[in-house]
């Protein structure tokens, strides 16, 4: 299971240095601290559409906010949003909203209902460690690692091109194997299958006919 002080200590291995506790008084984990503070778990969670930290979610609009033109609605950004992933207009996520904008922590549309799913870094879902795949640890590893590498070296050239390669490296495997956890895709039914089905009144199948979980 991933921790806090696994995370700290795989950084200070791809720089080279000795492992740390989290309460010693070292520079090496003053560091890492800094960049926990800052946001680095943050920053890796809004750099892929992570399926562990995937939240859905129903947003009626805020009716304290006024428009002037355009989409007539206002939807608040969720406090612990970090990347959209899709914003549609049914539950079941089948029909993609086209239609929208987003800007200073709203999103605005002409509905007054969306369904929208997210990179959340919650609690419960993105700042979960223990549902976190080995492969985003080893990334969250390798930017913290990239984050203090000058400092902890003396800007050593050669661990510092080593580190950069890792976390290239750590990145791109850990979008592969979260792109393998995509559920299947189906292609959704024409026009002509959905009438018959409505005429018949077999419309009751509301199962994944796709994915949007870029």
């Amino acid at each position: 299971m991933t921790t806090k002080l696994k995370i700290y200590n795989t950084a200070l291995r791809y720089c080279k240095e000795r492992s740390v506790t989290l309460t010693e008084d070292r520079e090496p984990r003053r560091l890492l601290d800094e960049v926990w503070a800052d946001g680095g778990v943050d920053y890796c969670l809004e750099n892929g559409q992570w399926k562990f930290a995937m939240k859905a979610v129903k947003i009626d609009y805020d009716s304290t906010v006024d428009r002037e033109f355009g989409y007539t609605y206002a939807f608040q950004k969720p406090d612990d949003w970090k990347v959209t992933s899709a914003v549609c207009s049914d539950e079941y996520f089948e029909i993609p909203l086209t239609r929208y904008s987003h800007e200073n922590g709203y999103w605005y549309a002409d509905l007054d209902t969306l369904y929208v799913k997210y990179v959340s870094n919650a609690a419960d879902y993105g700042y979960d460690l223990s549902i976190w795949p080995s492969t985003f640890t080893n990334y969250v590893a390798a930017h913290f690692a990239n984050e203090v590498v000058d400092k902890l070296t003396g800007s050593n050239p050669e661990t510092i091109i080593r580190v950069e390669k890792i976390l290239k490296a750590n990145k791109i495997t850990a979008k592969s194997k979260d792109a393998q956890n995509q559920a299947q895709q189906f292609p959704a039914p024409g026009n002509w299958v959905t009438s018959r089905k409505r005429l018949r009144g077999d419309n009751r199948d509301r199962g994944n006919r796709g994915s949007l979980l870029g």
